[in-house]
């Protein structure tokens, strides 16, 4: 058996903004030798594509689907081009693929079929959040969503709060349209005393990025409906 391609974990932005200004010239260099992709979204992923720099001709190219519709049985398949001898990419809706985005059992597939994965550089609304807040950025848990029904997601919050004295910053985000209601749950629910970071607009001319006790988010509280937010909860 020949040798196997590469996969390319390949950054998109966060939102609209110019390509050069987060996204490194050596992605779009790379991604113009693809031909196979595997991408959330058939639609959106040629529009993200042509927005890092994707400019060849969509005729040639070949994309698979793991959005949220698709069959988990399927992945496996995917990855024969790679297997074939052809380099592939893997593009998430935004940021890096892999972080809170289906592209992690790609990536877990792709290692157990010894494909040689190859990170690109570009920007992750998470660890910029992160590294923005001022919070302990040597011990840190992600945790993705947080629950949507009211009750198990004030309980969550408790359990955040009491881990972030004891096990460092707890980062965690939330659909766009359901932040307020989030916030609202947050600064009802924990101590006046704990630190959160709210960044908003990660990257965009519209990017929000600060850290205050709760007691000081109770006196100037922002509205962050439709807009994707990062909360880092710290001490």
């Amino acid at each position: 058996m020949g040798a196997t391609g590469k996969l390319f974990l390949i950054p998109n932005l966060l939102g609209n903004v110019a390509k050069d200004e987060v996204i490194p010239y050596r992605v779009e260099n790379r991604i113009n030798d693809l031909k196979h992709f595997i991408v959330e979204n058939d639609k959106t992923a040629r529009r993200h594509l042509r927005a890092i720099g994707f400019s060849s001709p969509f005729d040639d190219v070949e994309l698979f689907s793991i959005g949220k519709h698709s069959d988990i049985a399927e992945y496996p398949s995917f990855l024969r081009p790679a297997l074939n001898g052809f380099d592939m990419g893997l593009l998430s809706e935004a940021g890096l693929p892999g972080i809170a985005d289906p592209g992690a059992e790609i990536v877990k597939i792709a290692h157990v079929k010894g494909i040689k994965v190859v990170p690109l550089s570009g920007p992750s609304s998470i660890l910029m959040a992160l590294i923005s807040s001022g919070m302990n950025g040597q011990q840190f848990t992600f945790h993705g969503y947080l629950p949507k029904e009211k009750k198990t997601r004030i309980k969550k919050l408790h359990q955040l709060e009491k881990f972030a004295r004891s096990f460092g910053s707890q980062v965690f985000m939330e659909t766009p349209f359901r932040n307020d209601q989030l916030l609202k749950d947050i600064l009802n629910s924990c101590s006046g005393s704990t630190r959160l970071c709210i960044a908003c607009d990660i990257t965009l001319a519209t990017e929000f990025i600060k850290t205050k006790t709760i007691a000081e988010w109770k006196q100037d509280i922002p509205t962050l409906n439709k807009r994707p937010a990062v909360f880092v909860m710290g001490t």
